[in-house]
C-alpha cells in the first residue's frame, strides 16, 4: 500500500498542470445534471470566478463553472479547471462576498493540486497513462457522487482556506462576510439542523469561522468593508 501511494505521488509530478488542463478541457462528470445555460446565475457566477482567478497570475487553468441542478449544498474542484457549485449552495448565499470565498477556496484546491489527490488512484493513474501515451480521458469514469465521498485533510482544507481568503482580500480589499455563510450554518448546526453535502466534505462550520477570523487577524486583512450584493 505504501508503495502504491508513493507511486501515485510520483505520478502527479510527471503530469504538469498544463497537461491536465489540456486533457480535461471539455470533460464533465458522467452524472452531472446542470441548470439551463440561459440561467443568469451561471453567467454571473462564471464572471465572478474569472475575476477571482485573475488574482492567481500564473494559473495554468482556464476555469469553467457549472451549476448542478440539485438542492444539496456543495462545491467541488474537478480536473481540468472545472468548478461545480450546486443550486442549493447558491440558494444559501446572501452576498457576492460569501460566494467569492467558496469559489476562492476551490481555487485553493487547484493551487495545491488537492483535487487530483482527492479523486484517488484510478484517476491519477489513468491521467498519468493518458499523459505519457497521448491518449484521451474519455474512458475515465468519474461521478459527482464519487467526489462527494472523498474529503480533504485538515491541512489541505486549511491551505485552501488561506488561499481563498487571500483571493477575496485581493478582489475586495477586505474579507467582510467571507465567513458569513458558515456563521449561519454553524447556528443551524447548533439548532440540530443537518446541512448535507458541503459539511460532509468540508470542516464543521463553527470551526471554519474561528479559523478564518484568526487567519484574517494574523494577516492584517480588514474585516469591515462594503458588501457586494448578488447580481441575480
Amino acid at each position: 500500500v505504501l508503495a502504491l501511494v508513493f507511486l501515485i505521488e510520483i505520478a502527479l509530478y510527471f503530469v504538469p498542470s498544463e497537461r491536465e488542463a489540456e486533457l480535461f478541457a471539455d470533460w464533465l462528470p458522467e452524472d452531472l445534471v446542470t441548470i439551463a445555460p440561459s440561467d443568469d446565475r451561471l453567467n454571473e457566477t462564471q464572471l465572478l470566478l474569472d475575476r477571482l482567478a485573475s488574482h492567481w497570475a500564473d494559473s495554468p487553468y482556464v476555469f469553467r463553472l457549472e451549476i448542478a441542478a440539485t438542492d444539496e449544498t456543495n462545491a467541488m474542484a474537478l480536473p481540468g479547471g472545472l468548478i461545480v457549485v450546486t443550486q442549493g449552495l447558491l440558494d444559501d448565499v446572501s452576498s457576492e462576498n460569501e460566494l467569492a470565498f467558496v469559489l476562492g477556496h476551490e481555487l485553493g484546491h487547484f493551487r495545491n493540486r488537492d483535487h487530483l489527490r482527492a479523486l484517488g488512484r484510478v484517476l491519477v493513474i489513468s491521467l498519468f497513462l493518458a499523459a505519457v501515451t497521448g491518449g484521451d480521458v474519455s474512458g475515465i469514469g468519474i461521478n459527482v457522487a464519487d467526489v462527494t465521498l472523498r474529503g480533504f485533510s485538515r491541512k489541505q482544507e486549511s491551505n485552501a482556506d488561506e488561499f481563498g481568503l487571500a483571493v477575496v482580500y485581493a478582489e475586495y480589499g477586505h474579507v467582510n462576510e467571507a465567513s458569513r455563510l458558515f456563521q449561519r450554518w454553524a447556528g443551524e448546526d447548533q439548532a440540530g439542523l443537518i446541512k448535507g453535502g458541503y459539511l460532509s466534505t468540508h470542516p464543521r462550520a463553527g470551526d471554519r469561522v474561528e479559523q478564518l477570523e484568526e487567519l484574517a487577524a494574523r494577516q492584517g486583512w480588514p474585516i469591515e468593508g462594503n458588501v457586494t450584493p448578488l447580481r441575480w
